[in-house]
């Protein structure tokens, strides 16, 4: 069942995303060479904290941190720690989600370590982030969830890139997941409706090889891409308006 957000649900969803935009641009100050993903994650806690809000993936079926943290061909839900430490020319999504008044505001980004990498991936994630904002565009009453995740298909697979498929975007409000899912590949379906007051994430993965992933089987959470090439993502919670859309997680 997908949930119609009423206006006193749609302004907790806005002060939810303000403070993930916010936590988001605090911790991009910090990540740089030699820092490691632990004390990224502290220093969210203890932002999240400070505001008044409580970090969404800490206990989150059995997750351990406040944030997560997907190093190069992480693909999503890496898992912060000491060991991780950031180099040069690294790649890193921070994936942000905190609880403001009993609802969510999720947001990731994806940042380059020191500013300069390869060619390629520099691309990779140029592209990314741009995926998302075509998806994004489609979002209005009237279109389909479907419409989303065929016109991020059509960006991105002529570039040759691989889709994840295994994980997608979701409905959030007061659950951090909802319906409906967000998928970012093109599909045959006619998913769901779009809405006013529908509120869900858009978040493609991006590899640069292979759409294939591995699950960690070690600490139940980390996912890889298959073949070892990087991956990006981005990541916006997003209102359908009556007109179109508003990014409740934008800066």
């Amino acid at each position: 069942m997908i949930y119609i957000k009423n206006k006193s649900e749609i302004d907790k969803m806005r002060a939810a995303g303000k403070l993930a935009a916010r936590l988001l641009e605090y911790i991009s100050g910090y990540i740089k060479p030699g820092v490691n993903t632990l004390e990224l994650n502290d220093l969210c806690e203890e932002f999240t904290r400070k505001n008044g809000a409580k970090s969404a993936p800490l206990g989150y079926k059995g997750f351990p941190k406040s944030v997560c943290t997907s190093i190069n061909n992480v693909v999503c839900h890496g898992i912060p720690k000491a060991i991780d430490i950031l180099k040069e020319g690294d790649i890193i999504n921070v994936d942000v989600t905190p609880i403001v008044d009993g609802y969510h505001g999720d947001s990731s980004r994806t940042f380059i370590v020191g500013g300069k990498t390869s060619p390629e991936v520099q691309t990779l994630v140029e592209d990314t982030e741009k995926a998302m904002w075509v998806g994004i565009e489609q979002v209005k009453p009237g279109n389909r969830i479907s419409d989303i995740a065929n016109a991020i298909d059509d960006y991105l697979t002529p570039k040759g890139y691989g889709i994840v498929r295994d994980l997608m975007g979701h409905g959030i409000g007061r659950g951090f997941h909802e319906e409906p899912q967000v998928p970012h590949f093109r599909t045959s379906r006619k998913l769901a409706k779009l809405e006013p007051g529908m509120t869900f994430t858009v978040e493609p993965m991006v590899n640069l090889g292979t759409w294939e992933v591995i699950f960690s089987k070690k600490d139940g959470w980390t996912v890889t891409t298959k073949d070892g090439k990087w991956s990006a993502q981005f990541e916006h919670t997003v209102l359908v308006t009556e007109k179109g859309y508003e990014i409740l997680t934008a800066p």
